[in-house]
């Protein structure tokens, strides 16, 4: 009897056993813990100058949230790698062996904000170090490197796995976090600009607008021995042409009705009871006619072999004078052209009239 309750005791702890065992398996894979204690840094990202597949020269700035440890901080790696876990393999072309020793701008958030120095002897990683730094990380951190070259591939995915240290050498981590990243194919925007001249004329134009030229006829009514006939037209141009343009103007009389005809002028004051005819392009006083030049453009009435632009004084020729231009690509201005016309006691009567052209030539 006693050798049977022996036994049974015994087949008792070996069934207890084996609960015991198996309970341990079932329970060990949860009493596995991570290798490192690093925490999970937040708030993070890689800003890149540019993300086109080989661009060399590029800025990579990572910046975050507040570190969550306290730890003072002696060394940053950022590794470059093909996958966020396992080996890693680095991603083809990327290099950082440009990135110069001594930052550009020095590192913030990691407590003491100078004496940082850069260390690029791996070839996929961006680091920095100082051998000594009192002070704990605070607020956002922003650290920038310059220099560094871009993977090859376009609009392909890599991983920068971000480290904080709390030695020189990047051996003991303290906080980390990972980034995904992806170099583009950059787009281009293609636009053809041809080489343009606007140019118009007409007795009335609203502001530049060629659309709104109307108008052909100056009348300068009926001439007096006593008072200076005065009548406008208007012209504007403009041209991307890299020399500007030129304005020019010609006719086959002055004021002619017949055989008879009204003096040209050449550079001269408006003469009340003297045969007269001429026109400038800016803004007169004797007689009251004409404005100054308006747009945004910077073309001018010019003076060449005329005296376009000198108030008060008139000018006509039949040759072709160029009575306005521009030296470089302008916008639009509008000239008004004033004209005037005196004549004697002996002028014959008639219908006096001529045909003024005016041609505007880009200067490309």
């Amino acid at each position: 009897m006693k050798l049977k309750n022996m036994k049974t005791k015994i087949i008792h702890l070996i069934n207890l056993k084996t609960v015991l065992l198996a309970s341990l398996m079932i329970v060990s894979p949860f009493l596995t813990v991570a290798t490192t204690n690093a925490a999970q840094i937040t708030g993070r990202s890689i800003s890149l100058s540019t993300s086109a597949g080989a661009a060399t020269g590029v800025t990579y700035t990572l910046t975050t949230a507040a570190l969550p440890s306290a730890t003072h901080v002696l060394s940053v790696q950022v590794q470059f790698c093909t996958a966020p876990t396992g080996t890693c393999t680095a991603p083809s072309g990327f290099s950082s062996a440009s990135v110069p020793t001594t930052p550009v701008t020095q590192p913030t958030g990691l407590g003491v904000a100078s004496g940082w120095t850069s260390n690029e002897a791996v070839a996929n990683d961006l680091r920095e170090t100082i051998a000594t730094n009192a002070s704990a990380p605070s607020g956002t951190v922003s650290i920038p490197w310059t220099n560094v070259t871009n993977p090859t591939a376009t609009n392909s995915s890599y991983y920068a796995i971000i480290t904080t240290y709390s030695d020189a050498a990047w051996t003991t981590a303290i906080d980390t976090g990972t980034v995904a990243l992806s170099t583009s194919t950059q787009i281009q925007v293609a636009l053809t600009v041809s080489e343009a001249l606007t140019f118009c004329t007409g007795t009335t134009i609203t502001g530049t607008n060629c659309a709104t030229a109307a108008g052909s006829t100056v009348n300068l009514g009926s001439g007096s021995t006593t008072t200076t006939a005065t009548g406008t037209s208007i012209l504007s141009a403009s041209t991307n042409a890299g020399s500007g343009y030129s304005i020019t103007y010609s006719a086959p009389t002055t004021l002619a009705s017949g055989g008879n005809q009204i003096t040209a002028i050449s550079d001269a004051a408006s003469a009340v009871g003297t045969k007269q005819f001429g026109l400038n392009l800016v803004a007169n006083t004797t007689p009251a006619v004409g404005t100054a030049v308006s747009g945004t453009g910077t073309a001018t009435a010019t003076n060449t072999a005329g005296f376009y632009n000198s108030a008060n004084n008139f000018t006509f020729h039949t040759s072709g004078d160029t009575v306005a231009s521009a030296s470089a690509p302008t916008n639009g201005n509008t000239f008004t052209v004033s004209y005037i016309a005196n004549i004697d006691g002996v002028t014959p009567p008639g219908a006096y009239t001529t045909n003024l052209t005016y041609t505007a030539t880009a200067n490309f």
